[in-house]
């Protein structure tokens, strides 16, 4: 077994801020999964994958920050792996059992998604970031080990072990916690060392004064939280910006 250096989400994970804004994207079916889509001003052959949260793509928080991905120029698309049955649903003792049970799911439909998304938008020409949020780390690690993305990135990451680093073969951008109970700094400082030793194409950023989840479900009414989640998003989309050109 490769030692773990994200752990699974735990009890902060179901807890935050619900964000006030009026998202302007739509839900379809893409290859048997619901997909929040948020398009970009004008026409564009640059497609963000967001794996998201616990809270699936179509919390409203998770929402509002795929269209400001799109806003920025990038069509966005959000499978909810967990169909319909969230975080919002479980507030309660059942929770780490609904996790355990939710990845396998998750994980099964995704190569589906991800082909019907590459036969709809496109194999050749397009480009393809991803970024994945606390559930949605290990998704965006395995794209960006088997060159499916020309870019990923990471917000408070779950569900990564060594080996999703020493197998990373594209540029990784990683928006970190100052405090996170799941990646924690020994954690951190261990990716960042195989990454290194492995001279990968890396950023790091870390924000004091927030906890896991803060590019998600911050306070907006805290200056330091706030400022934290949004400049997580403007680094995102910098970095992607980097290999989209």
């Amino acid at each position: 077994m490769s030692p773990t250096l994200a752990s699974a989400p735990g009890s902060c994970c179901f807890s935050g801020v619900k964000h006030v804004g009026t998202p302007v994207g739509r839900v379809e079916d893409l290859g048997g999964i619901p997909t929040y889509i948020s398009d970009p001003p004008a026409a564009t052959q640059k497609v963000i994958l967001f794996l998201a949260d616990v809270w699936s793509p179509l919390f409203v928080n998770n929402k509002l920050v795929q269209d400001y991905f799109a806003s920025c120029g990038y069509i966005v698309l959000g499978p909810d792996y967990f169909f319909g049955d969230s975080a919002p649903n479980h507030d309660g003792p059942d929770r780490q059992a609904w996790i355990d049970n939710s990845r396998k799911p998750a994980i099964d439909a995704f190569p589906a998604w991800l082909d019907a998304v590459k036969g709809k938008y496109g194999r050749e020409n397009t480009k393809y970031c991803a970024v994945g949020y606390c559930f949605g780390a290990s998704f965006v690690m395995d794209l960006c080990s088997d060159g499916s993305v020309v870019a990923g990135a990471l917000a408070h990451p779950a569900f990564l072990d060594e080996d999703h680093f020493e197998k990373l073969d594209g540029p990784l951008l990683l928006s970190c916690a100052e405090e996170d109970h799941t990646f924690p700094l020994a954690s951190r400082r261990r990716a960042e060392d195989i990454m290194v030793a492995r001279q990968c194409t890396y950023h790091f950023q870390v924000f004091s004064g927030v906890k896991h989840g803060f590019a998600v479900r911050c306070d907006p009414a805290i200056d330091t939280q706030r400022w934290a989640k949004e400049e997580s998003a403007r680094g995102i989309v910098s970095w992607f910006d980097r290999f989209t050109v």
